[in-house]
């Protein structure tokens, strides 16, 4: 797999002089707080090492707090996506998620944070500073910004009113959030600690990925601070990349399930249990190859729209962790999953996170965009990039 190794946190953040892509990126990730020299165990030794309640949110909550103690959230340790090793930062996901997927929930969402950040120009975390992404907009719980800020500082701004969906809400110091203002579609940075906000976790009934504490976090007149533009988050190319991310997480739950049936398949295994090994590995075999390609293709054109590659790794995933689950449980019964609490756990948890997924509505925007892509090389003659040629 892989072998890797305050004042409050600030939100304020300063746009550099427009001098290129890759430099602002460049400047930011000189601007990371520097990691000291340490004797560092590698990320999964740490996380074979590390014992903590599955189902509770506090004990999640320290786990992300030490991975970031450790450093393991940013580079050097964790590459940014498209930055040349993007298949590198999501072994890592993988990594967390075969241990605990309510963990990598939270430290999948602190790291998307950081990635974003340095993508929009925003100032780095201050170290031990821990993040969430809540971008969830039902329509009965929207946020609304207000700016505040003069010439002072433009981008000051307070939030008002309910996002749902917000993992971690308890666990986190910081987040961004999706807002509106001005009818126009935005991201705020904002401190938690402030008096201003609550958390409700109440409506959170889930047995899979139970200790995620998911909340609803009421906002009033919240101080927050505008990051990029209106519509940046949604139109940077870096959101298809996090998105891909997403499905690595899934991966390497799914590949855990699957070690722990090869595990269970001794030289005396049967002919139907060793059938549904081979099946999982045609499914994880596929699945890896396909989310290797999407890492190469993001970092070829990191700038490029990767929102057609980006879902169908999601897809191919989802397919391949669905296929696991049912090979792994008709193999093994009801054994593990009553007396294998990892096992039982990530059955429990993987479901859940895959929902995460839009199902039909996914594959019909996947369709779409095929259309639509070779409508308009059919337009401009181009028979170039022909699809599903071996």
């Amino acid at each position: 797999m892989l072998d890797m190794r305050d004042r409050e946190a600030g939100v304020s953040v300063g746009l550099p002089q427009d001098t290129g892509d890759a430099a602002k990126s460049r400047r930011w990730t000189a601007q990371c707080p520097q990691p000291v020299a340490r004797e560092a165990s590698s990320l999964e030794d740490f996380l074979e090492d590390a014992y903590f309640d599955s189902n509770d949110p506090a004990a999640l909550g320290q786990m992300l707090r030490a991975l970031v103690e450790r450093e393991d959230d940013r580079p050097p340790f964790l590459p940014l996506p498209g930055h040349g090793q993007t298949l590198m930062r999501w072994r890592a996901l993988a990594a967390v998620a075969a241990r605990d997927l309510g963990l990598v929930k939270l430290f999948e969402g602190h790291t998307d944070a950081v990635a974003i950040l340095a993508e929009l120009q925003g100032a780095p975390p201050t170290p031990g500073s821990r993040w969430a992404v809540w971008a969830a907009e039902p329509p009965d719980a929207r946020v609304q910004a207000t700016q505040v800020g003069f010439r002072s500082d433009e981008r000051a701004l307070q939030l008002s009113g309910t996002k749902a969906w917000c993992s971690g809400a308890q666990a986190v110091s910081h987040a961004l959030v999706t807002a509106w203002l001005d009818d126009q579609p935005v991201l705020a940075a904002v401190a938690m600690d402030q008096t201003s906000i609550a958390i409700d976790t109440s409506k959170w009934q889930a047995v899979g990925m139970k200790a995620t504490a998911s909340a609803d976090v009421r906002f009033e007149q919240t101080s927050a601070t505008l990051i990029g533009t209106a519509h940046s988050y949604v139109r940077r190319p870096g959101f298809w990349h996090g998105g891909a991310g997403i499905a690595a997480c899934w991966y390497g739950a799914a590949a855990q399930i699957g070690r722990m049936l090869r595990e269970a398949c001794g030289p005396r295994a049967d002919a139907q249990r060793l059938a549904h090994l081979g099946a999982v590995e045609v499914a994880l075999a596929g699945a890896a190859a396909v989310l290797r390609e999407t890492a190469a293709h993001i970092d070829a054109d990191p700038f490029a729209d990767s929102q057609r590659e980006a879902m169908r790794a999601r897809l191919v995933v989802e397919e391949a962790a669905n296929a696991v689950m049912r090979h792994a449980t008709r193999a093994l019964g009801a054994g593990p999953l009553c007396r294998n609490a990892h096992f039982a756990r990530l059955l429990a948890d993987l479901p859940v996170f895959l929902r995460q997924s839009h199902a039909e509505r996914d594959l019909a925007a996947l369709g779409e965009s095929i259309v639509a892509k070779t409508a308009a090389k059919t337009v401009a003659q181009n028979a170039g990039d022909t699809p599903w040629t071996l």
